[in-house]
């Protein structure tokens, strides 16, 4: 069994600092594992700018900023694998990780660190009434899809959440020809930066609705509607 002072999952962003504050602090027995087919993360698919200012002083996009992280990582000749997902990790921090070149193999560690990042919290978490149709996505989903897959979920567009992932997507669905008819937020305040409200909405004229929420879906095969309305102070829907 293979030996590491430091395995890291995750080949984000914070997966890629980790490793290169590691292997900085004299540490070299150091493997990164990224289930994904390339380093970077979340940053790939993120293509706007504003990343970057406090970092390098500079304005990046996502996959300009990833880039830089990369690049330290290789001139550090850190260790990593793509394809690779990780089943397993043992009290005895033994990590079992499974790829399609190696099968499954584990891999001793004396330490782990967990860079996996997030996840949306899809419909059925939310709690929303009405049947499954296809067309419904995360808002991250819709943007791995159009940015990287070169896919338009749809024409017609109604966001649920004004963060600024939601905040960016409205702008970007707008960009390739899509109609975003709303911006529904359930809080009486955006959860996005203002910028975000000004440069992703304001300019572009799409409504934002503060203390409203998706009540019921509305289509069988495909989505063909939601139904919105005010929700009261304890964010339940105006009867």
């Amino acid at each position: 069994m293979k030996s590491y002072d430091v395995i890291i999952v995750g080949g984000g962003p914070a997966g890629l600092a980790a490793a290169i504050a590691v292997k900085k602090e004299g540490i070299d027995s150091i493997l990164i594992v990224e289930r994904d087919n390339q380093l970077g993360g979340i940053l790939n698919q993120c293509i706007h700018n504003g990343f970057g200012l406090h970092t390098f002083k500079e304005e990046l996009t996502g996959p300009e900023y990833a880039a830089r992280f990369i690049e330290q990582a290789a001139e550090l000749n850190i260790e990593y694998k793509l394809h690779t997902m990780v089943c397993d990790i043992s009290k005895d921090k033994v990590v079992t990780v499974m790829n399609r070149e190696e099968g499954m193999v584990e891999y001793q560690a004396k330490a782990v660190v967990l860079a996996m990042g997030c996840r949306e919290r899809p419909r059925g978490a939310l709690n929303i009434p009405g049947y499954r149709p296809a067309g419904i996505y995360s808002a991250g989903t819709a943007q791995r899809l159009v940015n990287m897959e070169g896919f338009m979920p749809g024409k017609k567009v109604v966001i649920l959440g004004s963060g600024d992932i939601g905040l960016i997507m409205a702008r970007r669905m707008t960009f390739e020809g899509a109609e975003v008819q709303v911006v529904a937020e359930v809080m009486p305040y955006s959860g996005g930066l203002k910028r975000n409200i000004v440069q992703c909405l304001d300019d572009y004229g799409i409504p934002l609705k503060l203390s409203h929420t998706v009540i019921d879906i509305e289509g069988r095969d495909r989505l063909t509607g939601v139904v919105i309305a005010e929700v009261v102070p304890d964010r339940k829907p105006n009867p």
